[in-house]
């Protein structure tokens, strides 16, 4: 514990009142030292002899020279190879021109031409940077920051493990290294977003003894379930995208060794036995046209029980020390910031969640302003203040939940879904709704199930090209140009629509979304992509959340599904088994659940609920090549019978009207 405990006022509101306003001036403010002391390409020596290397980053005195008493250390594990960090360490610190930036970025308002460029510069004064690399204003506080490549990447020895069990020992014995040298206080936390996230997970869930915080953002939980295939469709433009990128990046040898006349003879050995980890896998589910083609590599992905699956996964309600979840709602990883803050078993305030707008790349923007939440990286000081120096700034009573609702404002909530918040079924019916012309069928959502027996088929096409689903599993990049929002009327001319009569009332949609359809097919495989989206009464259809599943693949891991009470599915899960494939008979009904994860939206008075059906998810996603065979790219039906009735399971709160 910290020697100098402050006693501040409670934090009030989204943006922490002046709780909030102290917590951005002690990050802002003169910090206690006034230099940053780097040491790179530092060696930390597994118990098997891997060498990784590490860049620690250490307060300083004016001369430069690192300071003599220990300090608190924050950890960032990354695949990206420290590199990348170190160019943006130093974009970041040069002076003036940063603060500079931030500041013109602020209010930054864009064009008419690139409509999304505006939130992408917004990133800037939002934290999030920091957030991804080093924040000079909280070591020059008195932390010490240590950037490790992980086993395999950048500059460090071995071969990559992709989140496997030597990856995460590896992680703990970094955790020794650090308490055992002299300017460590033995206090650790760790920061970073999506894959440096995960393993902030990772390492919780085994509990080191000098872990006290984490803050990891848009980190999925899953990354099999939640952002390489989820539902079975295989991350079209994000999967080689990021294999690429951590393959290339392994690529580039360490520079100390060099720069002493050496080199590192051992990393070239490791280079050269696995050169491009995981792509052959890739490789193989994009060419393999059946399944007994696919080879051991591939195979282990699509077995939950492999060691593959297993270190993609991680079960955080193990996790004891506190933690604070931030994530975007047009992250490609959505599905999993929710979820983990419901399984954290902490109490609110040692947990927390902040959900706001942007992509996995533009994230932030909508914060620092009056109003509006503190900077993620003026919170992250906060939150190790209060976990790693024992400063009493009352950061443990912000939020817990603080989401910047679509469709609405940012709110304060002690839960998500908040509490109050009702599960009800919306049916899908063949009645005309004449809200969507442009649809292949502009159908109505009922309260009741419509007694018509209707068959409504749809095709694979390519309308989904410009839609949320693209912004969001480009990262962001795509979004710079459109807009995360972009009217979905376009990607509608490709599906199915159903529409619910205006809202009466401000009716706020909370949580999960299930749609449940029964489906017949004309090949032994198919393809179903669903979306949720919010109609303004000029017809602008906004998408809420998106979800999509391949049929053979449909089987429910019933022990971690979650049912309501009538036994309609709210978070059905699936392992995604190839052993387990049902593929399906021609002209037979069969029933789908397709999971939507769980929002926050407002809906205002006069506007409409819709939901869409697609055979197909593309450019986002399309199966993997031995079920995109069986299914023959044929068109699918939707087939509406009171008897197996489709319907959308939705938690509302507030009096809709219908």
């Amino acid at each position: 514990m910290n020697d100098h405990l402050l006693t501040q006022p409670l934090p009030a509101g989204v943006d922490g009142g002046a709780a909030g306003a102290a917590w951005t001036a002690t990050h802002d403010g003169p910090q206690r030292y006034p230099r940053v002391h780097i040491e790179r390409d530092v060696p930390i020596t597994m118990s098997d002899g891997v060498v990784l290397r590490a860049d620690v980053y250490r307060p300083a005195y004016p001369s430069g020279q690192a300071v003599a008493e220990p300090t608190p250390t924050i950890v960032n594990l990354t695949p990206y190879t420290k590199l990348a960090w170190n160019v943006m360490d130093k974009a970041l610190s040069v002076p003036g021109l940063s603060a500079a930036l931030t500041e013109r970025s602020r209010d930054f308002a864009g064009s008419r031409r690139l409509p999304g460029l505006a939130d992408s510069v917004r990133t800037l004064a939002g934290g999030y940077p920091r957030n991804i690399s080093i924040d000079r204003q909280l070591i020059r506080s008195g932390y010490t920051q240590v950037v490790v490549d992980v086993r395999g990447t950048g500059h460090s020895q071995g071969v990559y493990q992709l989140f496997g069990a030597r990856e995460q020992r590896d992680t703990l014995e970094v955790f020794d290294w650090v308490t055992a040298q002299p300017w460590s206080t033995g206090d650790i936390g760790m920061n970073g977003v999506s894959y440096s996230g995960i393993n902030q997970f990772q390492a919780a869930a085994h509990r080191p003894p000098a872990l006290k915080a984490i803050f990891p953002g848009v980190a999925p939980t899953d990354g099999m379930l939640d952002g390489i295939a989820p539902g079975g469709g295989l991350g079209l433009l994000f999967t080689p995208v990021w294999m690429s990128v951590v393959n290339l990046s392994k690529l580039l040898p360490p520079s100390k060794p060099l720069r002493r006349g050496g080199f590192d003879r051992q990393w070239l050995r490791d280079r050269r036995s696995a050169p491009f980890s995981y792509l052959g896998a890739l490789g193989n589910w994009l060419t393999a046209t059946r399944l007994d083609r696919l080879g051991p590599e591939a195979l282990a992905f699509l077995d939950p029980q492999s060691p593959v699956r297993q270190g993609l996964r991680v079960d955080v309600s193990s996790i004891e020390v506190p933690t604070f979840v931030f994530g975007a709602w047009h992250d490609i990883f959505v599905s999993a910031q929710v979820k983990a803050y419901n399984a954290l078993r902490l109490p609110p305030g040692r947990k927390q969640l902040l959900m706001g707008f942007g992509d996995h790349l533009n994230m932030g923007h909508d914060l620092g302003r009056p109003g509006e939440p503190p900077r993620l990286d003026v919170l992250q000081r906060a939150w190790f203040d209060r976990w790693l120096k024992g400063i009493d700034n009352g950061i443990d009573e912000f939020g817990p939940v603080t989401a910047h609702q679509m469709g609405g404002e940012w709110i304060r909530s002690t839960a998500l879904p908040e509490h109050g918040t009702k599960y009800r079924r919306l049916y899908l019916s063949a009645a005309t709704g004449g809200t969507a012309p442009g649809s292949v069928y502009d159908g109505s959502l009922t309260t009741e199930a419509d007694p018509a027996v209707t068959r409504l088929t749809v095709a694979p096409g390519i309308a989904g090209i410009r839609s949320r689903d693209t912004s969001l599993t480009t990262i962001g990049l795509f979004s710079a140009f459109f807009g995360s929002r972009p009217d979905a009327a376009r990607q509608e001319t490709g599906g199915l629509s159903f529409t619910s009569a205006p809202v009466t009332a401000p009716t706020t949609v909370n949580g999960p979304i299930t749609v449940h359809l029964t489906a017949i097919h004309d090949a032994i495989d198919g393809f179903w992509a669903v979306t949720v989206n919010d109609v303004s009464p000029d017809g602008y259809s906004t998408v809420l959340g998106s979800g999509q599943l391949v049929t053979s693949l449909r089987a429910k891991d019933e022990l971690h599904s979650t049912r309501l009470p009538n036994g309609d599915f709210l978070e059905p899960v699936y392992p995604l088994a190839v052993a387990d494939r049902l593929p399906v008979e021609p002209g037979t009904a069969v029933a789908l659940d397709i999971p939507i994860p769980a929002i926050s939206a407002h809906l205002r008075p006069g506007h409409r609920l819709r939901v869409n059906v697609y055979a197909g998810n593309f450019p986002r996603a399309i199966p993997m090549m031995p079920m995109l065979v069986d299914s023959g790219r044929r068109p699918q039906h939707l087939h509406l019978d009171p008897a197996a009735a489709s319907f959308v399971t939705i938690g509302l709160l507030g009096a809709p009207g219908w």
